[in-house]
C-alpha cells in the first residue's frame, strides 16, 4: 500500500510530495537533534521505500552534513525550516514530522538517545495546557 504525503517550509518557498510509507517514527534526544530543533528532541519519520519529489523551491533547499558524522539535515534557505533529506547513500529518507502538511500517519515508536535528554524534559504532561497563548 502506498501513501501520499505533502509538506512545505514555514515561508512556503519549498513544497514537496512523498510517495510511500513510513516505517519508523522516533523522537531523538541526542544533543545534535536538540541543536537542530532548538527543542528537547527532533521528531523524524524514516522510510526506505518512499520517494521525495520537490514540487516547488528545490533551489532554496540547503543541506548540512556535520563533518566526520552521519548527522545531516536539509532546510529552507529563507526561513530555516527543517526539510526532508536522503541519507545512507540515498537509501533512507528522513522526514521531519513537522514539515508535513498532511497528517502524520503513524505514532512515534520510541524516544531514543535519552541519555542526553534535556534536564527540563520530564513530567511535561503535568504542566498547564492552553489552546491559545496564556493571558
Amino acid at each position: 500500500m502506498s501513501d501520499q504525503h505533502q509538506g512545505s517550509c514555514l515561508c512556503g518557498s519549498v513544497q514537496f510530495d512523498i510517495c510511500g510509507s513510513f516505517e519508523h517514527f522516533f523522537l531523538c534526544h541526542c544533543t545534535r537533534c536538540q541543536k537542530n530543533s532548538g527543542s528537547a528532541h527532533a521528531a523524524n519519520l524514516f522510510a526506505t521505500g518512499a520517494t521525495l519529489t520537490w514540487t516547488r523551491g528545490q533551489d532554496d533547499v540547503r543541506h548540512f552534513q556535520l563533518p566526520d558524522t552521519r548527522h545531516a539535515r536539509a532546510f529552507c534557505q529563507h526561513c530555516g525550516s527543517a526539510l526532508p533529506n536522503t541519507q545512507m547513500d540515498g537509501t533512507l529518507l528522513v522526514v521531519p514530522a513537522g514539515s508535513l502538511d498532511s497528517q502524520v500517519p503513524i505514532q512515534p515508536k520510541a524516544h531514543i538517545l535519552c541519555t542526553n535528554r534535556a534536564s527540563w524534559d520530564h513530567d511535561l504532561e503535568h504542566i498547564p495546557h492552553y489552546d491559545n497563548l496564556p493571558g
